[in-house]
């Protein structure tokens, strides 16, 4: 059962902003920890080299230092469960809540053909899962962020191709 982002699994009180429905955390995406960082750095640079003084002559650049702004704080944006973030057809935000579960590994069907697809390039999705059923999703939580602080992204070990869920 969600309510408010809140997860009650296993008689835990989750936050669950940062867990996809998937088995993902988003702590761990690319998206969300370094390219705002990165982005926040070429600012910083940017700005100590007076570009936003003489950068309005250049074309394009009014659309550029907006796109840069927005991917600096694209983190406080990301949120799989309210659809701000990864691929907006992916079919396993429809199918997790109409299941009844908050994420994937507590579905009966765990992995489903979607999850199998997804797991080609995201290797350690599987592993997670069973993780997180074993620890708990409060754990578990702790753990991945854990990781986050070691810099680790799953860009970092992520296979190509692999299936994203649009069916």
């Amino acid at each position: 059962m969600v309510e408010r982002g809140i997860c009650w699994e296993e008689n835990e009180m989750s936050d669950m902003k940062q867990v996809t429905y998937c088995g993902g955390y988003c702590g761990l995406c690319a998206q969300c920890n370094r390219v705002p960082n990165q982005a926040r750095e070429l600012l910083d640079t940017l700005r100590k080299e007076s570009i936003e003084a003489w950068g309005p002559t250049m074309p394009d650049f009014q659309e550029f230092w907006h796109f840069l702004n927005g991917l600096a704080t694209s983190e406080d944006r990301c949120s799989c469960r309210e659809g701000t973030c990864g691929p907006p057809f992916c079919t396993i935000r429809k199918c997790a809540p109409e299941k009844g579960v908050n994420v994937c590994p507590f579905c009966d069907e765990y992995p489903c053909e979607r999850i199998l697809g997804l797991a080609k390039g995201y290797v350690t999705m599987l592993a997670d899962g069973k993780r997180m059923k074993e620890i708990g999703l409060d754990k578990w939580i702790e753990e991945q962020e854990q990781r986050r602080a070691t810099g680790f992204a799953y860009v970092d070990i992520r296979c190509q191709p692999y299936d994203l869920p649009d069916n």
